[in-house]
């Protein structure tokens, strides 16, 4: 991979070999099976775990005499978070390659060889960015990227200058006994939280771990302790995929302070899927990251992990369709387009109309008669909603790809009278499309559109949308003078793996233009004269729940009259619903309506007594009413029934703080940080009572934690003077605005006065 440093090894490859033949995993147990002359092949077979150990920290002592430690030498694998369960650092032919495992897992060595995880570090656009890193900064930085993308290397020293380990697993990638030989999870921090084991395909009779290729009769011969060596419980958790699909760049990388990069896991754990907190808008069954990425589908190739021939997607479909495009992995391709379109995930919804001389809404589109004249100016209400997607639209890395919404109208000869987030020559996207995606930024104020994570300071905008939420997307076009019959409006949400500029840092500007899938989509026909009612189209939402995915939206967008609006036609539809009255609740709390927020809130809790959501927005009205006990009553009920609710456990603790209970205070900041270990509120509060209670050095630690972790306003001058250089970026930050190709005049202005309502 590091193609500046393999050319100066190339000449050590016959001196490497020589040196370290004896030390790989066979030549090792060879030796070891002489030591244990009369002992037998299955003595080797069991030999004891301690004295591998020893063997294998004497060979990691070479590595260690030229190895870069320039974290320090309790931290040889920082600014990443992994570790080795052993000392020293581990052999690369410790890891069985892939194939060996293949021999009796046929459907999931298929399935890995294409997937991202065995292409981790080889393709190039991860290769173009992890040597910019090494080039700006040094290979020891790099540590940060391979905890996750390279393990096999970092863990056995090969990040560092002038490495002479062997790099024949380059060609391995993430590889089978890379997860499979994960024996702890450190915590949800990511950046590689993990502890690895030395691996090993199976147990002896005691238990320990027997290291290298086993011979696959005794596999089979054992298969109970094959399947305790490889397999944990917590695989299938989420906790174990927040071992990398989460990250943050610390101190160490950046020279800076922490900065938030990617939190997947956190936003599953505050979706409805994860079941775990009680404040979503809607509820679901609980689904893993592994429900989803790892389906159970029809084995097609012999494999002993298949069950009643079902088998646990080794594929990881998800959004990378650059990698399988450029590598011409078809079937991974075919893949992921199909789960990227399978599903009910996200829904279009092209709501209302409004007319720019009027105030009132045409909505719901297709349910209420209205009337349109040709030359009226029109403003179309699109409202997307991230209806079963367990985290954001879109999720991770959002400086390389984009999603974005294509909005067209077309009168009844298909000519364009408008059209927004089309893709332009060069392969750009259009300025001015609603993308969801946001705006890293340098300490320069520039956008960091090359991948320089450590050089990022701040966001200076994110249009991101949660799991479980809506946004509100406004177009405004005018029919044409003089326009009959019908014209259409299609609203579409697209997405690109990679942006534009993104390809251009990689390949140049000579290149392909790279997939581009349609994830979701909705159309209207709309006459000019009299529009009737319409029968509902296939999988538009029912009225009711398109009223509360504006309300969402409004909500979102700090327009809480709005959003009183929009959830007062649910309680209209569904008097029963008593999450409805907790929305306008919710809205009349940021409102600072209190009083009309605790009547609703009531209403709710009639319809549905201890229902979590609705008391823990009573708590937040007992509060302001200075009703102490009653709000911390309130919580403690959410907290029992939803024992990983942040909110309610950060609310809890806060509340103990207030009454001078710094014990119960201190138990509930605690349980707060070992769901989110990044959470601002307990490192503060607990720098507090840590101090009070004599602990100095916890004290300090939270403290720093604070210090580090908290929104630098130096930063956050950098993302304002982003935008104000970019004034097509300045309007995406603003909570609501209007997309339109007509003059200002009739643009944001317009709406502006008439409230967006």
């Amino acid at each position: 991979m590091y193609t500046r440093y393999l050319k100066s090894l190339a000449s050590l490859v016959a001196l490497t070999a020589v040196l370290y033949g004896a030390l790989n995993t066979p030549a090792l147990f060879a030796e070891l099976k002489k030591q244990k002359a009369g002992a037998g092949e299955a003595a080797a077979a069991t030999t004891d775990a301690a004295e591998v150990h020893r063997v294998v920290a004497a060979s990691s002592e070479d590595i260690a005499a030229t190895y870069n430690y320039r974290f320090g030498k309790d931290h040889p694998f920082t600014p990443g978070n992994a570790e080795f369960q052993g000392t020293g650092f581990m052999k690369p032919d410790d890891f069985p390659d892939a194939q060996y495992c293949g021999h009796c897992h046929q459907q999931a060595y298929h399935e890995w060889r294409q997937a991202l995880h065995s292409n981790s570090f080889r393709t190039p656009f991860y290769r173009t960015s992890v040597n910019l890193l090494i080039h700006s900064k040094g290979i020891e930085f790099s540590r940060h990227c391979e905890s996750c993308h390279n393990p096999v290397a970092l863990l056995s020293g090969g990040i560092t200058q002038e490495s002479h380990i062997d790099r024949r697993f380059d060609r391995e990638g993430v590889t089978c006994t890379v997860c499979h030989s994960i024996q702890q999870l450190r915590s949800t921090s990511g950046n590689g939280g993990y502890v690895m084991g030395l691996p090993s395909v199976m147990l002896d009779e005691k238990g320990n771990r027997i290291p290298g290729k086993v011979p696959y009769e005794q596999i089979m011969q054992h298969t109970d302790r094959h399947v305790r060596a490889v397999m944990k419980d917590f695989y299938r958790t989420p906790q174990f995929c927040a071992a990398c699909h989460k990250a943050n760049l610390p101190e160490h990388l950046n020279d800076f302070k922490f900065v938030s990069a990617f939190t997947a896991y956190d936003e599953w754990q505050n979706s409805k899927f994860s079941q775990q907190n009680p404040l979503t808008f809607y509820t679901s069954d609980f689904k893993t990251c592994q429900s989803c990425h790892m389906a159970r589908g029809k084995a097609t190739l012999p494999d002993y992990g298949a069950k009643q021939g079902m088998f646990a997607s080794h594929s990881w479909a998800a959004g990378n369709t650059a990698v399988p495009y450029y590598m011409k992995l078809d079937e991974q391709m075919d893949k992921t387009v199909k789960f990227l379109q399978s599903g009910d995930y996200l829904n279009v919804d092209i709501f209302a109309l409004k007319k720019a001389s009027s105030d009132k809404l045409i909505a719901p589109l297709g349910s209420v008669p209205f009337h349109i004249e040709s030359n009226e100016v029109l403003d179309a209400y699109v409202v997307i909603q991230n209806k079963n997607i367990g985290h954001s639209l879109i999720p991770e890395v959002r400086d390389l790809y984009q999603a974005w919404v294509e909005f067209t109208v077309k009168d009844a000869t298909g000519k364009e009278v408008y059209h927004s987030g089309f893709l332009k020559p060069d392969g750009a996207l259009d300025e001015e499309a609603h993308s969801f995606t946001n705006r890293p930024v340098d300490a320069s104020s520039e956008f960091v559109d090359n991948h320089k994570v450590w050089t990022i300071h701040t966001v200076a905008f994110d249009n991101t949308v949660p799991a479980g939420r809506s946004t509100l997307v406004r177009y405004r076009f005018r029919v044409p003078d003089a326009m009959h019959g019908a014209f259409t409006i299609t609203a579409k949400v697209n997405y690109q793996h990679f942006r534009q500029s993104y390809l251009n840092n990689v390949f140049g500007k000579k290149h392909p233009n790279y997939p581009v899938v349609e994830l979701a989509s909705r159309q209207v026909a709309i006459n000019v004269g009299d529009n009737a009612p319409v029968p509902a189209q296939p999988g538009q939402n029912e009225d009711w729940m398109r009223w509360n995915n504006l309300g969402i939206a409004y909500l979102d967008q700090l327009q809480y009259a709005n959003s009183v609006d929009a959830f007062e036609q649910v309680v209209h539809l569904r008097p029963e619903y008593a999450d409805a009255y907790t929305n306008i609740a919710i809205a009349e709390i940021q409102w600072e309506k209190y009083g009309s927020a605790a009547m609703n809130v009531d209403k709710a809790l009639a319809l549905s007594p201890r229902n979590a959501r609705a008391l823990y927005y009573k708590a937040q009205v007992d509060r302001r009413a200075g009703h102490l006990d009653a709000e911390m009553q309130d919580l403690l009920e959410v907290v029992k029934q939803y024992p990983k609710s942040r909110d309610a456990r950060r609310d809890l603790g806060s509340a103990y703080f207030r009454h001078g209970d710094d014990k119960d205070s201190t138990i509930q900041f605690e349980a707060l940080q070992d769901i989110d270990p990044d959470d601002l509120v307990a490192h503060y509060n607990l720098s507090i009572l840590y101090h009070r209670a004599g602990k100095t050095q916890d004290a300090e630690k939270q403290l720093a934690l604070f210090k580090t972790e908290k929104i630098n306003s130096e930063a956050r001058a950098n993302g304002n003077e982003f935008l104000r250089k970019h004034p097509e970026n300045s309007r995406e930050s603003v909570p609501w605005h209007v997309h339109t190709n007509l003059p200002e005049t009739l643009g944001p202005v317009a709406q502006a006065q008439t409230g967006g309502r």
